[in-house]
């Protein structure tokens, strides 16, 4: 299992722990704001990496 699908995994995961707790709203955009926010607070060489690491382009 790629890193990735790890990620999203325990995502989800966290998620649905949250929503009983916090509420579905506000659960839903903690699964997807958190990662949003690490991404747009990469500079852009940093995203230019990790777009060729997500579509395999490293080693090639």
């Amino acid at each position: 299992m790629s890193t990735r699908t790890k990620l999203v995994i325990g995502g989800v995961a966290v998620g649905l722990l949250l929503m009983p707790l916090i509420g579905f709203w506000f659960s839903l955009l903690v699964v997807i704001g958190v990662p949003t926010v690490a991404y747009l607070m990469l500079d852009p060489s940093q995203r230019r990496r990790l777009r060729r690491v997500s579509r395999k382009e490293i080693g090639h």
